[in-house]
């Protein structure tokens, strides 16, 4: 599969995956409006998207997935179908060095597929070679932990239950305190 940096031309498209991705999500209130997509508007906004990446369209075959995962320069000729996002966040007294991921979208007809999972396994490799402490996270730890998340005894995020707040250190002590997101998640 294709994966590459956003470029200008994929703004829109990475709107529309968020919010099909995420409309009906049962985090969500019942008939509520994603907010998904606004949050990556506003982190692009603001200059505090640490990483963007997409998975292109004609990486598809029959809507299968090619193996390859090769990352490409941007400019060619496709469109986005899956997108990820890490912005820096505070956890603890570390102010730098932490990264939060999410959102993370696929468009539905194309779920189930490896599709997140590549990008996800492609968004921490990026983080590890740009010297990041770690990444937390927002998130099932069904899914998430098979990339190592785990909840760190003392990890808060304000509003969200325990077992869904997760992180992955990268060769450092695992997370303690509150994670702070940029402004942008807040609305």
């Amino acid at each position: 599969m294709r994966i590459r940096n956003e470029i200008p031309a994929d703004i829109s498209a990475i709107s529309t995956i968020h919010y099909q991705a995420f409309k009906d999500h049962p985090q969500h209130a019942p008939g509520s409006e994603p907010g998904e997509p606004d949050i990556v508007v506003r982190l692009r906004a603001a200059g505090a998207l640490s990483l963007s990446l997409v998975v292109e369209s004609d990486a598809l075959e029959n809507d299968e997935l090619i193996e390859s995962n090769e990352l490409v320069e941007s400019g060619e000729k496709a469109g986005p179908v899956a997108h990820i996002a890490l912005s820096p966040a505070q956890v603890g007294e570390a102010a730098q060095g932490w990264y939060l991921l999410g959102p993370v979208g696929v468009l539905p007809r194309l779920q189930g597929r490896g599709i997140g999972s590549a990008l996800v396994r492609e968004a921490l490799e990026q983080m590890r070679e740009q010297g990041a402490q770690g990444v937390v996270l927002v998130g099932d730890s069904r899914f998430y932990g098979r990339f190592g998340f785990v909840h760190p005894e003392g990890l808060i995020y304000e509003g969200v239950p325990a077992c869904y707040v997760l992180a992955l250190a990268f060769g450092v002590e695992a997370p303690v305190g509150k994670i702070t997101a940029h402004p942008s998640f807040g609305g």
